[in-house]
């Protein structure tokens, strides 16, 4: 819609904008220019949540019927586990969710407006449609406005769209179905005016701005829950489903079966569930999972939300931004083509490192007297800025011209003293209408010089020669630079000719007709965002652990293209764009989104689309971005990932991960960790399930064959709680496997209790069961009492648990090696320290009370020992047999 149709249509005026009572009557019918406010989720909501766990209802369930019972001890040992998980889980979880509060802050506080025919600040909440709007660079945008007229006007929108270079505007129409990124008629809230001045009318406000719109859609997307909390839910159903079976055929079996008094079978079967229930689970995944947060954190990705720690470790795509996360957000003069030569230019960002190159070796500027024209031109027909600070080189002004002074640099021109020796006497500055801008130089030697830089077809219509390699001058071969200038744009990358023209001396001004003809070409040069040199490996190494790497981006499907080459995404296969994805359903996207890896002019819906699409394949996937445009796609996927430095608040916020340093290299560490940490947990179930196994068969086989109990509840719960969980926590300190990232990413459907892990568990309950029960018996049998032969059955659970500790290290791997015993102390740390509490239970006289423990002698230790040192050797056996059987169906 043309700019004079818009103000019609809203009824408003360009030169008085709407009356003082109209915008009043307008605030009242729109209402105030901002977003909904959101309420957050009560902190006692989240604690409430903390007990929303299948295995936490049957610990709940025990500690209810163990003090109706009066066995109060054994109803605070529950409760107590119960409260721990619940409050390591709310601390871990205590950050808010405030997405909405974050987009709601980049509204901009105050707007020059126009009322009545008087120019006047008022607050952006009170902006209203129909208001005229007027804007100067370096202001943020307060409402969608509709350009009226511009001058020399540039937007940043990379917030929106993604793109890393300011948008040329004008108010000039476009098409109706154009993206966010080609709406050149369009400023949007929110957004940053980079260069020049704009007078736009208001054409939404509030919610119905793109910002609310990203903002509504943002509440209406429901976060994805997790690969590891779907196992966990799933196996803590089925666990509490094995349990209660066997809890209730225990009682009747003991009740119809043997005879025994119902009252004392239900002693025995809460002793039965006590046993069988791992109730340092939970609380052992959370601290495995807190351990992740702070090893991540060394590595610069910290973690927002606790379980994200492990789904890095699952994720089987990755959907990444371009700007700033795989490339430097920094624009770089990669190319510069002179008459005669083609020279590439290494380094990337401000920073001035790197140098000039041709035929892939690196040149003298000496030698080649036709680049330090291009270098003085470069810097000096330039309103931009660098500085070198704390954090590096930062840049005032264009990207493009930050780009073309550090090549200057590169050249070793010094910015300061070029500018002395050849001051700027005037300018011509750059516009949309013209597409150049030329620059008056003088030196101290009586010459004056013009230079131009701007678009190639416009700057070559101002030259009639062109400088050698040599540094002569010949004319113009017009065919030659179309040619350079399209392989530049081939390769994506942004174009700019440079030229020069001599003048006398005398000239001070300088008008649209210096700018006709008589200049001489320099070069042109060919500048691009590069991708970040550590991306490209960490592309490759995502690639090799089996994880697909998808770019979505909302800049143009040329540069996505030429950018994914160079980082191995998407090589050969077609690019898709934001308008393809429009004309296609969810089916379709659904067919065709597996087989596209750069997806180019994507919008909010667009990314929000793809993500589902793969999670509608069974997909994991991680979403990486900084604007808000990504905050509904980073909410959605299973784990999104927010830049933590250029980032926004709303990014950050929506995102379960937050990279400090921007870098996708970084992801892929913090991937390697994930896998580490499943690994981990994975270790960590394989070794406590087998120690509650085989006390659920003890006190099974106990009641089934009518003998005494070798185990009490209140023993169990020292066993599962205080020593099992002492020992388990060892396992979280395990550093990951070297072949973690040459693995294929895990199933996501995949169960915790896999075939092996069945077996395993199977295995070793009844081994622990069997040395347990048996040496119960062997001391009854000997004629010890039952306090003394139970004590004998419980450090014989315990000492069996010390030697498993060491198979658990590798689920498959022999530990029998210097790497098995000691590549993880903490290990012989956790067995120290169980050992001395398991000397205190049997020896010390208060927990003996406690417990009903008595004092072993030197000869029955030995036995509990050579029963635990029976269960390592059997484990290292199984494990040597699946070694080799596994080799046998591999050959």
């Amino acid at each position: 819609m043309e700019a004079s149709a818009a103000l019609q249509q809203l009824g408003a005026s360009a030169d008085r904008g709407l009356t003082v009572e109209e915008a009043a009557l307008r605030l009242a019918r729109h209402g105030p220019n901002r977003l909904p406010q959101s309420r957050g989720r009560p902190a006692w909501l989240r604690l409430l949540h903390q007990f929303h766990n299948v295995l936490i209802y049957v610990m709940l369930a025990s500690a209810l019927v163990t003090a109706a019972l009066g066995h109060w001890l054994d109803t605070g040992v529950l409760l107590g586990a119960v409260v721990i998980n619940a409050v390591i889980g709310f601390l871990q979880e205590g950050k808010a969710e405030s997405a909405l509060d974050a987009i709601r802050r980049m509204l901009s506080l105050q707007a020059s407006v126009l009322r009545g025919g008087e120019r006047q600040m008022v607050a952006a909440e009170q902006l209203v449609p129909g208001d005229i709007v007027m804007l100067a660079s370096g202001d943020k945008v307060p409402a969608d406005l509709r350009i009226v007229s511009a001058r020399n006007l540039r937007a940043d929108e990379a917030v929106l769209t993604g793109e890393s270079v300011p948008s040329e505007k004008t108010p000039d129409a476009v098409a109706a179905d154009a993206p966010v990124g080609d709406r050149r008629g369009m400023l949007y809230s929110g957004t940053l005016v980079a260069s020049g001045t704009v007078v736009g009318v208001v054409v939404a406000t509030g919610a119905r701005t793109e910002l609310g719109r990203i903002s509504a859609l943002l509440a209406t997307v429901e976060a994805a829950t997790t690969p590891l909390l779907r196992q966990i839910a799933r196996f803590s159903h089925w666990l509490a489903a094995v349990i209660g079976v066997f809890v209730v055929a225990t009682f009747a079996i003991g009740v119809w079966w043997r005879g025994q008094a119902p009252a004392e079978m239900f002693m025995m079967a809460v002793a039965l569930a006590a046993s069988a229930i791992p109730e340092g689970l939970p609380a052992i995944m959370t601290i495995t999972l807190a351990l992740g947060v702070r090893r991540m954190a060394t590595h610069n990705a910290i973690i927002r939300h606790l379980p994200a720690v492990e789904t890095l470790g699952s994720v089987t795509v990755i959907c990444s931004d371009k700007t700033g996360t795989l490339t430097c957000n920094a624009m770089t003069v990669q190319r510069v083509a002179t008459a005669d030569r083609v020279y590439e230019v290494s380094g990337t960002g401000y920073a001035p490192e790197g140098g000039f190159h041709l035929g892939g070796q690196s040149v003298p500027l000496g030698d080649h007297p036709a680049l330090l024209p291009v270098a003085q031109a470069a810097l000096l027909c330039n309103d931009a800025s660098l500085a070198h600070g704390d954090t590096g080189w930062t840049l005032t002004g264009d990207p493009t011209e930050g780009a073309l002074l550090t090549l200057a640099l590169k050249a070793g021109l010094d910015a300061t003293s070029e500018r002395a020796e050849h001051p700027r006497t005037d300018a011509i500055p750059f516009e949309s209408e013209h597409r150049f801008m030329a620059t008056l130089h003088h030196d101290h030697a009586g010459h004056a010089m013009v230079l131009v830089k701007g678009a190639p077809e416009r700057v070559l219509d101002m030259c009639s020669a062109q400088r050698r390699a040599d540094g002569t001058d010949e004319p113009l071969d017009h065919d030659h630079w179309r040619r350079a200038a399209n392989d530049c744009a081939a390769r994506a990358l942004r174009v700019l000719a440079l030229a020069t023209k001599t003048v006398p001396a005398s000239q001070q001004t300088l008008d649209f007709s210096d700018a006709e003809g008589g200049f001489t070409l320099l070069a042109l040069l060919g500048s691009m965002d590069p991708p970040r040199p550590e991306a490209m490996a960490a592309v490759a190494e995502c690639h090799a652990a089996g994880i697909r790497v998808k770019m979505i981006t909302g800049d143009h499907g040329e540069t996505a293209r030429a950018i994914g080459a160079q980082l191995g995404i998407g090589i050969g296969k077609p690019a898709l764009t934001g308008a393809e994805i429009e004309l296609l359903d969810d089916t379709a996207l659904q067919q065709v989104v597996s087989d596209v890896d750069v997806f180019a002019r994507a919008s909010p819906e667009h990314k929000l689309r793809l993500v589902q699409a793969l999670q509608a394949h069974g997909e994991v996937v991680a979403m990486t971005g900084d604007g808000v445009n990504d905050a509904p796609a980073l909410k959605r996927a299973d784990v999104g990932v927010a830049m933590g430095h250029n980032g926004t608040e709303a990014a950050k916020d929506a995102a379960a991960v937050v990279l400090a340093d921007d870098n996708f290299a970084t992801l892929g560490r913090a991937v390697r960790e994930g896998r580490g940490i499943y690994d981990n947990v994975r270790k960590f179930i394989l070794f406590m399930l087998p120690t509650n196994g085989g006390e659920a068969l003890v006190v099974f086989c106990a009641i089934a064959f009518g003998l005494a109990l070798p185990l009490t509840a209140v023993q169990v719960l020292w066993i599962n709680l205080v020593t099992s969980s002492t020992l388990g926590l060892a396992l979280a300190f395990e550093p990951a496997e070297d072949d973690v990232m040459r693995r294929s990413p895990r199933n996501p459907g995949e169960s915790l209790l896999t075939g092996l892990f069945v077996w395993r568990l199977a295995m070793v309950s009844v081994l622990m069961a069997c040395a347990a029960l048996g040496l119960f018996l062997w001391e009854l049998g000997q004629g010890a009492s039952i306090a003394t032969a139970r004590t004998m059955a419980v450090s014989t659970v315990v000492v069996a648990e010390m030697f498993y500790l060491y198979n658990s290290r590798h689920i498959l791997h022999s530990v029998l090696n210097r790497e098995g015993l000691l590549g993880n102390l903490k290990v012989p740390a956790a067995i120290a320290l169980c050992a001395a509490m398991q000397l205190a239970f049997v020896h010390a006289a208060w927990l003996q009370q406690v417990f009903g423990s008595t004092d072993l002698t030197l000869a029955e230790w030995g036995r509990v020992l050579l029963a635990g040192a029976a269960v390592f050797v059997v484990a290292e056996v199984e494990k040597w047999g699946q070694r080799r059987w596994r080799a046998m169906a591999r050959a």
